[in-house]
């Protein structure tokens, strides 16, 4: 049976969730980390003491879901919050030398080696890209659906409820 351009986008298409599913399960299984909680840690290593809500807001996620990830997190001992000095209000998240040593520890995620050989394309080719997968999006009538800039497969386990 010849296989079309259709049968060939479909199959193209499960390859890319099949790799972005393994590469949670892998993170999950070695390192005890759901995709949001490694790219939380790794915008506040970046960052340093910065609010819940600036974290929020740099990693495309609701500030209820990042407070949700931040109690996981700290109950490890990889984050910890302190009230803002100036406004008592406001809590401030660190990373913890347990969170430090766990992303040292952790492979380069399958999001950044994408953005890095993305970013070492020529324009002309990031934008047929967009274009291409904009259009699939639209072809699926996923268009509207509410999704963060990060890679991730969702739960890892059926225990797993967190984005």
């Amino acid at each position: 049976m010849e296989e079309t351009k259709c049968d060939e986008v479909l199959m193209n298409l499960r390859k890319i969730i099949r790799a972005v599913d393994l590469s949670s399960k892998k993170l999950a299984r070695d390192f005890g980390l759901t995709g949001p909680q490694a790219l939380i840690l790794a915008e506040v290593r970046k960052s340093g003491g910065l609010p819940v809500s600036v974290l929020a807001e740099r990693v495309t996620l609701s500030h209820a879901t990042v407070t949700d990830i931040l109690n996981r997190l700290a109950k490890r001992a990889l984050v910890t919050r302190t009230r803002d000095q100036v406004d008592k209000r406001r809590q401030l998240v660190s990373i913890t030398e347990e969170g430090l040593a766990l992303l040292a520890s952790a492979p380069t995620s399958l999001q950044k080696r994408f953005v890095e050989r993305y970013e070492m394309l020529p324009n002309w080719e990031q934008s047929m890209i967009l274009a291409s997968l904009e259009r699939v999006a639209h072809l699926m009538n996923a268009e509207d659906l509410d999704a963060a800039p990060m890679l991730t497969s969702g739960a890892v386990n059926r225990l797993e409820t967190e984005v």
